[in-house]
């Protein structure tokens, strides 16, 4: 096999499934999407973030690569698209870590320890009643701390069925803890981080 490859010819690699057009890929296009990367977040970390999800999104969905389109102007194009996913999932998370520590306000003040036992019980059987793969998802995220592209390698899935998992999750608690998610989901966890 050649140290290069033309447009077609390498897509052509990729949707079979050659792990050394995949190498090629990485190895060629790596630095120059980072450069890229870190022109859009000023952020290195982020930047890293981006272009390896990128190279995973790439491999994972290569069958669906048409040859007829400049990989390059793919692999562009998808980095920009992530940079924009990452970018609203920052001011979700922003938004939900506001909401956090309003709740923590809340259960400071709270003086009833048997209403935050009952919490705590509610939010853990909550928990346990889920599906099993939205359970494991669910506790690898909020509990172990484990990205979306730490828990879709673990698991050997997409990172877009990650995000389903724990959307799937949240909607399942939702509907069986009303209003109460957000307060009850830090103490348990915050407890949780404190014992370990």
């Amino acid at each position: 096999m050649s140290n290069s490859y033309k447009n077609n010819e390498l897509i052509d690699h990729l949707k079979k499934g050659k792990e050394n057009a995949y190498t090629y890929l990485v190895r060629f296009y790596h630095k120059p999407l980072l450069i890229y990367a870190l022109s859009l977040t000023n952020d290195d970390s982020n930047a890293k973030d981006i272009v390896q999800n990128v190279f995973l999104k790439t491999w994972v969905h290569r069958k669906s690569l048409n040859p007829e389109y400049s990989i390059k102007s793919f692999l562009y194009k998808t980095t920009y698209n992530e940079f924009i996913n990452q970018y609203h999932k920052n001011r979700k998370n922003s938004i939900l870590e506001r909401a956090y520590t309003e709740a923590l306000d809340e259960i400071v003040n709270d003086k009833n320890t048997e209403l935050q036992k009952r919490k705590i019980n509610i939010i853990t059987k909550g928990i346990s009643n889920l599906p099993r793969k939205c359970k494991e998802t669910f506790l690898l995220s909020k509990k172990e701390g484990l990205t979306n592209i730490e828990i879709a390698e673990y698991h050997k899935v997409s990172i877009r069925t990650v995000e389903w998992q724990l959307n799937k999750a949240y909607n399942l608690l939702r509907q069986r803890l009303a209003g109460q998610l957000n307060s009850i989901l830090f103490l348990l966890f915050k407890r949780d981080s404190v014992k370990s």
